[in-house]
C-alpha cells in the first residue's frame, strides 16, 4: 500500500508541475495574444484542452508506470506528452491570431517541465525502491525449454524488473501437484513459461483457486483466438474465426489513409531526408540508397528502399545479419540507425502499394526460407501487408526471437483496427527515442542462425 501511495502521489505532483507551468505561461503570455474578446473563457478552454491531451498521450506512452519504467523511460513518456501538447496549443496560439507568435516563452517553459519532472520521478522511483518488496516468484519451464533458454529469460526479467520478482524456485512442468502446491504456497505470483496446454491448465486453476498472481506465454493458437467471436447458434457455446484481416472495408480504409498520409508524411520529412542523402554522400561518395529483397503479403517479393547505413558492398561475403558495434556500420548511419531514420525512404515504398504504415515489418527473403523451415507457423505473419510499424517493433526489439515476433504480430493480425493503427504510429514516435530498440544481433545469435542457415540448406 506504501508503494501505491508513493506513485500516485508522484503522479499528482508530475501532472501539477506541468499543467501548472502550462497555465502560467499561456495565462501570461499566449492568452493575451491569442483571445482579445474572449479572454478568460479563451484561456480556461485552452488549459482543459491540454489537460485533455497531455493526460491522454500519457495514457498512451505509459508516462506514470513508475513501479515498472525506468526513470528514462518514464522521463521520455512525459517529456514527448507535455511536449506535443505544448506544440498543438502553441500551433492553436499562432491560428487563432492568424500571425507569429514568439516560442521562447514556451520553450522556457518546456525546460522548466523537463527539470522538474526528472528531479520528481527520480526522487519518487528511488524512495519507492525503497518502499517495495520483491514478490516471491515460482519460475515454471515447459519441458522442452532447455536451461539456457530458461536462464536467458530469467535475466532478461531480473535486467529490468528485479525490483518486482523474486525468483524463489524454478521448476518444470514435470512438477508433482503436491510439489507444486507446496511451492506456490510459499510464492506470490507464478510466471508459465513455454508450458503445455494441458499442464498450464492445471497450474492456471490452482492459482485461481488460491488468488495467486501468474503469467503465461501464450501459444500461437491462443492469439488466434482473439480473432474469434461467440456464436449462439446452439445451447452449445461455438466460437467462429472472423479472418478480421480480410476485411474489403478495413483494407481500403487502411489504403487510402497509407496514401494520404504517405504524402503528408513524404513533404513533412523531405527535409530531413535531404541532409540525410547529403551525409551519406560526403562521408563516403556511395550509393545514397539500399535495396534489399523483402517478403510482404502472401510471400510475394519486393526491394525495399533504406538509407544506406553501412560500407558498400557490406554483404559481399554473403548473408550478415547486423552484430553490436558492427565495423560495417558507417558514421552517418550509426545515427540514422539509433533513430531509425534509414528507414525513412520506405514511404515510397508505402505510396507505391509493397508495404503499409502499420504491419509486420517485412523480412529477408533468406531469413522467411529458414523462418518457415524452423518454424511452420510463421506463414501467418505474411497474411497481412508489411508496413513500416508494427506491433513488434513496438514491444519488441530488433534481436527478439523470431518465434516472439511471430507471437507479437499476430496480436496486431487478430486485433488490427484504425484506432489501433493510430495508436501504433504515436508509439512509434516513442521508440525512435529507445536505443535499445534497434540492438543488434548478438554472436550467439549469429551463430545461431548460421548453423541453421547451413542445416537448411
Amino acid at each position: 500500500m506504501k508503494s501505491k501511495r508513493v506513485t500516485h502521489t508522484a503522479k499528482a505532483l508530475v501532472m501539477l508541475w506541468n499543467i501548472g507551468l502550462f497555465s502560467i505561461v499561456w495565462c501570461g503570455y499566449y492568452n493575451l495574444h491569442a483571445f482579445q474578446t474572449y479572454y478568460v473563457l479563451g484561456g480556461i478552454m485552452s488549459v482543459i484542452i491540454f489537460v485533455f491531451i497531455y493526460n491522454g498521450l500519457c495514457n498512451l506512452y505509459n508516462a506514470f508506470r513508475i513501479a515498472s519504467s525506468s526513470i528514462a523511460e518514464i522521463v521520455l513518456s512525459q517529456g514527448i506528452s507535455f511536449g506535443l501538447a505544448d506544440l498543438i496549443l502553441y500551433i492553436e496560439c499562432n491560428l487563432i491570431r492568424n500571425r507569429y507568435t514568439s516560442f521562447i516563452p514556451g520553450l522556457a517553459i518546456f525546460v522548466l517541465q523537463v527539470l522538474g519532472t526528472i528531479l520528481i520521478i527520480t526522487f519518487s522511483k528511488k524512495y519507492f525502491m525503497t518502499c517495495v518488496q520483491p514478490a516471491k516468484t515460482l519460475l515454471l519451464l515447459g519441458k522442452w525449454v532447455s536451461p539456457e533458454e530458461s536462464e536467458k529469460f530469467r535475466e532478461r526479467i531480473l535486467k529490468k524488473y528485479s525490483h518486482l520478482f523474486d525468483f524463489k524456485y524454478i521448476e518444470y512442468e514435470t512438477i508433482s501437484n503436491k510439489t507444486f502446491e507446496e511451492k506456490v504456497a510459499n510464492c506470490c505470483t507464478v510466471i508459465m513459461y513455454g508450458l503445455s496446454v494441458e499442464q498450464r491448465r492445471v497450474f492456471m486453476q490452482h492459482c485461481i483457486d488460491e488468488h495467486k498472481t501468474f503469467y503465461f506465454t501464450p501459444r500461437i493458437e491462443d492469439i488466434i483466438l482473439q480473432g474469434c467471436s461467440t456464436r449462439h447458434l446452439l445451447d452449445t457455446p461455438l466460437m467462429k474465426y472472423d479472418y478480421v484481416y480480410k476485411d474489403p472495408k478495413k483494407l481500403h480504409s487502411k489504403r487510402i489513409f497509407d496514401l494520404c498520409f504517405g504524402v503528408i508524411f513524404a513533404i513533412a520529412f523531405s527535409p530531413i531526408m535531404v541532409i540525410i542523402a547529403i551525409a551519406i554522400k560526403i562521408e563516403d561518395h556511395g550509393p545514397i540508397f539500399f535495396r534489399q529483397k523483402r517478403c510482404t503479403l502472401d510471400g510475394e517479393v519486393f526491394n525495399i528502399l533504406k538509407f544506406r547505413s553501412m560500407v558498400v558492398d557490406a554483404e559481399e561475403k554473403g548473408l550478415q545479419p547486423t552484430v553490436n558495434f558492427d565495423p560495417r556500420i558507417t558514421k552517418v548511419g550509426k545515427i540514422i540507425r539509433k533513430y531509425r531514420l534509414d528507414e525513412l525512404p520506405q514511404v515510397f515504398n508505402i505510396l507505391y502499394g509493397d508495404m503499409s504504415f502499420v504491419g509486420p515489418r517485412p523480412e529477408r527473403v533468406e531469413h522467411v526460407e529458414l523462418y518457415l523451415k524452423e518454424l511452420p507457423e510463421f506463414k501467418y505473419r505474411m497474411k497481412v501487408k508489411a508496413g513500416l510499424t508494427g506491433y513488434a517493433q513496438i514491444f519488441g526489439k530488433y534481436n527478439t526471437s523470431a518465434f516472439d515476433k511471430l507471437r507479437l504480430d499476430l496480436i496486431y493480425i487478430e486485433n488490427q483496427s484504425f484506432s489501433l493503427d493510430l495508436r501504433l504510429i504515436m508509439l512509434t514516435v516513442k521508440v525512435m527515442f529507445q536505443g535499445e530498440s534497434t540492438e543488434g544481433f548478438e554472436k550467439e545469435m549469429v551463430r545461431l542462425m548460421n548453423r541453421k542457415a547451413r542445416r537448411a540448406g
